[in-house]
Parts: structure tokens; C-alpha cells; sequence
């Protein structure tokens, strides 16, 4: 394999003159590495897209957006903003499914140093309440069904005022979005600090409420430029090895956007990488194997990323052999590790595409590593060498660094690590120190500088890429009078990973069925957290001797075919 080559790719492409430069600064008292060339703010990369003005930008369903009028809209929303006295540092919350006016609204807001809060469309009332109250935006935009929500909770947006997107009917003091597009104007001319919040984006809470973390410009500019050199560093690597030159002229990327706008894996790295390119988005209303390949063929998408179950389910759909996938050069996978034997069946099934993935997180603007074609092929358990804005290291529970090839926990420290979580320094504290961030999850890094995957130290279900933490289900699930006492774990999938699965004891003289207390969970909490498998146990749940609950033992030992989940 070409791992010299790569080395050597990496070392021209960052060093001194190379495109991918590294330099070091010191960023909110601490000395990171970051890109020398990158724009100052995710505003740059915006208007930079001028020059694209013809070409096709968000396609949905019969709907089309060439940039130029994505430009106008654009501006005619940020200069709505500023008349209605939003400013610089105020936040702009979105509540909606992966409509054309989520892209719209995000660029208007981070062009203009407003930072996003990207609300989670499969949250509660509840949920969606606490995100609004945590992050106080002064707008909200939302559509139809999370105005639903907002009207069983009206007391959710006190104070905050609402516009809607493809409501249906009268909203009453809703502004419709196309007051907001007549508005019209220019857009704001603003200077943005790099090191300001992009966005908010939410990530699950081990405590029982999500976490609010603060995307910065710099980390947001760092991921794309981390997803530029992935693939170009790469080329140069497989170009030295085999004298096989890529095409002088790349091909205009046309990406399918599967999973939600407010994940770093679709905004972060599917929007981003594909607008910088002046390529064309192509959404989808939800995630549908058979409409996807319908798209693919139609729209001649050269990339899907998902999570790694909808690529599976698209190369097992009965219309993929009769289907024109011919366009394809990319079928990745994120937000779950790929399976090696899909990594081996991407590469046989699909003719012209290679598989990719990235292993990233909320906390780091999207990847902290990248890996594809040739390199993913021969070391498919891999999730690839660290991005070079990135330092990564494996520690032990002591926080010492382990030998070269140990297993520790992966810390990474670079210019694309969040600032930290809003109102929780304590939650911050826990996760950065001096710069690096603790990732969660064990690791070992081989003489080629690739990092494995090898374990979770955090207490979570990775569940189709969603991260549910166990203590947040299991909070909901004490709110139940008769629950004395659960524990919630990870149950194996094939589908989707792993499910949601709960051992429960009830308290003496009570009684609750499977299907009240997911009832009861569904009120809290977004679906995908509901427990599918549920256990009641008529003895105390196994302890260490510490107290805590034996997970692995509970896990080992009740069988979930046992059960009618």
C-alpha cells in the first residue's frame, strides 16, 4: 500500500508553501495547530460562492436554487435580521426537516456573526423548551410541525419572536417566510471574529439535559479545509504510488444530503465541503433507500454520505441493480463506525464508487479523521489518520500519553475544538483540558498514524449515528412513579447498530407495561431515545461494589429475542 507516499503527500501539502500550510497560534489561551491559508470566517466561505452565480445550488423535489438566487435570498434574510435589530453575537434558532431555507437561514445568519442554535426536529416539546430556554435565541424560524409543538408549549418562546416556513394557513403572530424574502437588501457588512460562535449545535446529555456546544468560525473554516486535504492528499498519495493523475479539472460535486442539517456530518461536512466546490445539494424529505436511488439517477449524484445503515440499505435495495448509479464516486459512511464487510461490498457492488468515512464528533465542527478508497480497502476497520489541524494522542485514566500502538482514550487538540458548551464551565471543564478534548472513546494509533476504534468509554448507545447517553434515558424513566430503580445499556442491531434497551425493577405493589413507560419516555424525549427492549426484573438490578449497575452482566445476560420489541 502507498503509506510512504501518503506521509510524504502530508508533509508537502502542510509545510511551508503548501496549500494545506500549518501554523501554530495561540487561540483562546491555548498554542494549536491551525491552517495558515484558511479563510478568517465561515462568512468568506460564503461569499466566495459568488463566482458560481449560474450554477444549480439546493435542489428539493421539483424545487431548484441556482447560487445566484440563493444569494438573494441570503441577503434579503440577513438584512431582515439587522432591521429587526438582531445583531453580531445574538442567536438565531432553526427548527425544521432539511428544507432549502435551513441553508438559507444559516448562511444569512453566520455572514453575519449571528450564531446559529440548530434545533433537533425529532425533539419534544420538552426538549425543544429546554434547548430554547439554554440558548435564548431571538428568533426562531421553524415549519409546520415544530410549530405544533411550539403550540402545545406556548410558553416555550417567551420572549423569542417566530417565523415560519411552509406553514399551512393562517400562523397568527408567525411572520411568513416571504415577508422575510420581500424584504430584500444587501448583506451586511460586518467584521467576524474568528474565534466567535458559527452555531450551537446540541449534543445529548449524560445528566439528563442536552449540551449546548459552541461551533467557532475558525473551527467551522478548519473542518472544510481538514475535508480538502483528506481528498487531495489522498490523490497525491494513490497519483505517486500508480503515475495515475486525477482529472486536472475535478467534476462538480452533486451530494445527496441523507442525514439532518442540524448534525455536523450533513451542515459541517456535506454542506460545506459541497458549497465550497460550487456544487449542488440535493435534499430529501427523509431518508427512503428506493427515492434515493430514484435521485441518484435523476439528479447524477456523484456522493451520499450517511450513516453507515443507509448506504447498506441502498446496495440491498431490489432496485439497485436496474438503477443508473453510474454518477457515483463516493458512497461514505459517519456517525457510526462502517462495517468492514460494507466497506468490502461498496467497493464490489458499486463499479464506479469507492467508500469513505469520517470519525468526528459535535465537539470538533465535524472529522477528526478521514479515510478512502485504496487505504480504506486495505485497513477497513480503520477510521484513517488524524486531520492536520489535529494533534491526537491515547491516554490512560490518569491522562498520561500510552506507548506508540496502546490502547487509551483518544484525546485530540486543535483549531477545530469547540470553544466549549454554553452556561455549563462545568461540563467543559470535564471534557477540555488545555486545548484537548477528551473524545470518549478508546483507541489505538498504528505505526501509519491511523487511528481504530476500539471501545466507548462513554456510557452511550450509538443508535443509526444519533448519540443517546444512557443517564439521559435513564432520568426520563425515573420521572415514572413505579420505576424503583433501571439501567439502560446498548443492545446490538444490524440495522441500526445498536438499540435503546432498559432492565427494569418496579417499586412494590405497582405495575407498568412495556408499552406505558415507552409511552411515558416518548413524552420526554425524542423516538429515537424510547427503549426498545425492556426488561422487567423481580430482583434488585446486579451491583459492583462500588454501587454502580453491571451493565455488561445485565447486557450479556437478557436476550432481546425473548421479548416482542
Amino acid at each position: 500500500m502507498h503509506y510512504a507516499e501518503l506521509l510524504k503527500a502530508r508533509d508537502e501539502l502542510t509545510g511551508p508553501g503548501g496549500a494545506f500550510e500549518i501554523a501554530e497560534a495561540d487561540v483562546l489561551g491555548n498554542r494549536i495547530r491551525t491552517f495558515k491559508n484558511a479563510p478568517a470566517s465561515v462568512r468568506d466561505v460564503w461569499l466566495s460562492t459568488l463566482q458560481f452565480a449560474e450554477r444549480p445550488y439546493l435542489v428539493y423535489q421539483d424545487e431548484r436554487l441556482t447560487y445566484a438566487q440563493a444569494h438573494e435570498q441570503v441577503n434579503a434574510v440577513a438584512a431582515w435580521l439587522a432591521a429587526q435589530g438582531v445583531k453580531p453575537g445574538d442567536r438565531v434558532a432553526v427548527a425544521m426537516r432539511n428544507y432549502p431555507e435551513w441553508m438559507l437561514i444559516y448562511w444569512a445568519c453566520v455572514s453575519t456573526g449571528i450564531a446559529v442554535v440548530g434545533m433537533n426536529a425529532w425533539w419534544t416539546p420538552e426538549e425543544m423548551a429546554y434547548a430554547l430556554s439554554d440558548s435564548a435565541p431571538k428568533y426562531l424560524f421553524l415549519d409546520a410541525e415544530r410549530l405544533d409543538r411550539v403550540k402545545e408549549r406556548p410558553d416555550m418562546v417567551d420572549g423569542i419572536k417566530l417565523v415560519g416556513v411552509r406553514l399551512k394557513g393562517d400562523a397568527g403572530d408567525v411572520t411568513p417566510w416571504a415577508d422575510v424574502i420581500a424584504h430584500g437588501g444587501d448583506m451586511p457588512d460586518v467584521a467576524i471574529d474568528p474565534d466567535s460562535d458559527a452555531c450551537i449545535f446540541y449534543t445529548s446529555g449524560t445528566t439528563g439535559h442536552p449540551k449546548g456546544a459552541q461551533l467557532t468560525h475558525r473551527g467551522c473554516v478548519s473542518n472544510l479545509f481538514n475535508m480538502l486535504y483528506a481528498g487531495a492528499s489522498s490523490a497525491l498519495a494513490v497519483e505517486r504510488a500508480t503515475g495515475v493523475a486525477p482529472p486536472a479539472t475535478p467534476p462538480i460535486p452533486v451530494t445527496l444530503i441523507t442525514t439532518p442539517l442540524f448534525h455536523v456530518t450533513a451542515n459541517n461536512c456535506g454542506a460545506y465541503a459541497t458549497t465550497a466546490a460550487g456544487g449542488t445539494m440535493v435534499l430529501m424529505y427523509r431518508w427512503d433507500a428506493g427515492e434515493a436511488l430514484r435521485i441518484i439517477a435523476q439528479e447524477k449524484v456523484s456522493s451520499m454520505s450517511g450513516v453507515p445503515v443507509m448506504a447498506r440499505e441502498l446496495i440491498n435495495h431490489p432496485d439497485f441493480a436496474m438503477t443508473d448509479t453510474s454518477s457515483l464516486v463516493s458512497l461514505a459512511g459517519g456517525g457510526a463506525q462502517v462495517p468492514p464487510d460494507l466497506v468490502q461490498k461498496i467497493e464490489a457492488q458499486v463499479s464506479t464508487a469507492r467508500p469513505s468515512t469520517g470519525y468526528g464528533m459535535t465537539e470538533t465542527c465535524g472529522i477528526i479523521t478521514s479515510v478512502a478508497g485504496d487505504f480504506f480497502v486495505d485497513k477497513p476497520d480503520s477510521a484513517g489518520p488524524a486531520m492536520p489541524s489535529f494533534e491526537a494522542k491515547c491516554v490512560d485514566d490518569d491522562g498520561n500519553t500510552v506507548a506508540p500502538g496502546q490502547v487509551g482514550e483518544l484525546w485530540v487538540k486543535g483549531s477545530s475544538v469547540i470553544k466549549g458548551y454554553i452556561n455549563r464551565p462545568d461540563a467543559t471543564a470535564a471534557s477540555i483540558t488545555d486545548g484537548w478534548l477528551h473524545t470518549g472513546d478508546i483507541a489505538r494509533i498504528d505505526e501509519d498514524g491511523f487511528i481504530f476504534i476500539v471501545d466507548r468509554k462513554k456510557d452511550m448507545v450509538l443508535r443509526g449515528g444519533e448519540n443517546v447517553y444512557c443517564a439521559e434515558v435513564e432520568s426520563a424513566i425515573y420521572r415514572n412513579a413505579a420505576v424503583a430503580e433501571c439501567c439502560v445499556f446498548g443492545v446490538p442491531d444490524e440495522r441500526l447498530g445498536e438499540e435503546v434497551g432498559v432492565a427494569v425493577v418496579l417499586k412494590s405493589g405497582t405495575t407498568l407495561s412495556a408499552d406505558e413507560l415507552r409511552a411515558h419516555c416518548a413524552t420526554i424525549m425524542a423516538k429515537h431515545k424510547v427503549p426498545r427492549y425492556i426488561w422487567f426484573l423481580d430482583e434488585p438490578l446486579p451491583r459492583n461494589a462500588s454501587g454502580k449497575f453491571l451493565k455488561r452482566d445485565l447486557r450479556d445476560r437478557l436476550n432481546p429475542e425473548a421479548l416482542s420489541a
